[in-house]
C-alpha cells in the first residue's frame, strides 16, 4: 500500500516584524555617554573660571577711576547684572559650541540628532505652552505653601534690584537659558544617565541636578529648591515621553515667561522693585 504524500507547501521567506518603538526614550540608542557629560562640566568650569576671572581683571582695569579695587571687586560685581549675564551668555556660547564638537567628533553626528532635538507639531507645542504656564502656576502656589522655610532674601531677589536689571535678567531667562539648559540637561545628561541606570534614577537624578544649578541663586535653601526639582522632573519626563528636547524648551520658557509675566505685573512693570 502506497501513501500519497501530502503536497509540500513552499517555505516563505521570513519577514522581520518591525520594531515597536518604545513609549518613552530610555537611552538604549542615546547617541551621548557619560564621558561626554564628564567632558561638558570640566569645560563649562573651565569656562566660567577663565570667562570670568579674564572679564573681572578687565572691569578692574578699566573702572580704577570709580574707586573699584581688587579688595571691593567681588562685592562690586555680584549685583552686577550687566557684568554676570554677559559673563553668563559667553559661557554658554563656549559650552554650546563645545557640545557641537563633541558630538561630531566622537560620534559623527550633528548636535540636533545627538540631543534628539526633534521639534513639535503644532498641537503638541501648545500643549507644551500650557504645561509650562501650569508649571509656573504650580510654583507659585508652591511658594505660599512654603513660605515659612523660605528665606526672607534670596541671592536672586537682590538681583531684580531696579527695572534695568530686571528687564535684562527677565530677557535673558525667557529666551536663553531654557535653550541652553534643557540642551545639556535633557538632552546631554538624561539618555547619558539612562542608558546606564534606567529611566526612573535618570529622571530623578537630571531633576536634582537641574535643582542644584539653581542652588546658588536660592542660598541653596530646600524650600525654594524643592519647586525647582519638581520642574527639572517633569522636564525629564517630558524628554523621555516625547523624545524632543525642543518640546522640552518650549515649556522651560513658558514657564519662565509665566514667572517674570507675573512678577511684572505685580511689580507695576517692575518699576516698583524691592529687590
Amino acid at each position: 500500500m502506497h501513501y500519497i504524500d501530502p503536497i509540500s507547501q513552499p517555505e516563505l521567506p521570513s519577514v522581520p516584524l518591525p520594531e515597536i518603538p518604545q513609549p518613552i526614550d530610555d537611552g538604549k540608542h542615546a547617541v551621548v555617554d557619560l564621558l561626554d557629560v564628564l567632558l561638558l562640566v570640566v569645560v563649562a568650569v573651565v569656562a566660567y573660571f577663565f570667562c570670568g576671572g579674564g572679564a573681572a581683571a578687565i572691569f578692574l582695569f578699566t573702572h580704577r577711576a570709580q574707586g573699584v579695587t581688587p579688595e571691593n571687586l567681588g562685592k562690586v560685581l555680584e549685583h552686577n547684572v550687566a557684568f554676570l549675564v554677559s559673563i553668563q551668555l559667553v559661557v554658554y556660547l563656549v559650552v554650546v559650541g563645545f557640545m557641537s564638537l563633541l558630538v561630531w567628533g566622537r560620534h559623527h553626528a550633528t548636535l540636533g540628532r545627538a540631543i534628539r532635538w526633534n521639534l513639535p507639531g503644532r498641537r503638541q507645542a501648545a500643549y507644551a505652552l500650557l504645561l509650562g504656564g501650569g508649571m509656573a502656576i504650580f510654583s507659585n502656589l508652591a511658594e505660599v505653601v512654603l513660605h515659612r522655610w523660605i528665606p526672607k532674601s534670596l541671592p536672586i531677589e537682590e538681583l531684580f534690584s531696579d527695572r534695568s536689571s530686571a528687564l535684562l535678567l527677565a530677557g535673558f531667562g525667557i529666551l536663553i537659558a531654557p535653550l541652553v539648559e534643557e540642551i545639556a540637561f535633557r538632552g546631554f545628561l538624561y539618555p547619558a544617565i539612562a542608558r546606564w541606570s534606567g529611566v526612573v534614577p535618570a529622571v530623578l537624578f537630571t531633576g536634582a541636578a537641574f535643582a542644584m544649578l539653581h542652588g546658588a541663586q536660592l542660598a541653596y535653601s530646600w524650600a525654594p529648591l524643592l519647586p525647582i526639582f519638581i520642574v527639572g522632573v517633569v522636564l525629564t519626563i517630558t524628554r523621555a515621553a516625547t523624545k524632543s528636547v525642543a518640546t522640552c524648551v518650549i515649556v522651560h520658557m513658558a514657564y519662565n515667561f509665566t514667572l517674570l509675566l507675573f512678577g511684572y505685573i505685580g511689580t507695576n512693570g517692575f518699576r516698583q522693585m524691592q529687590g
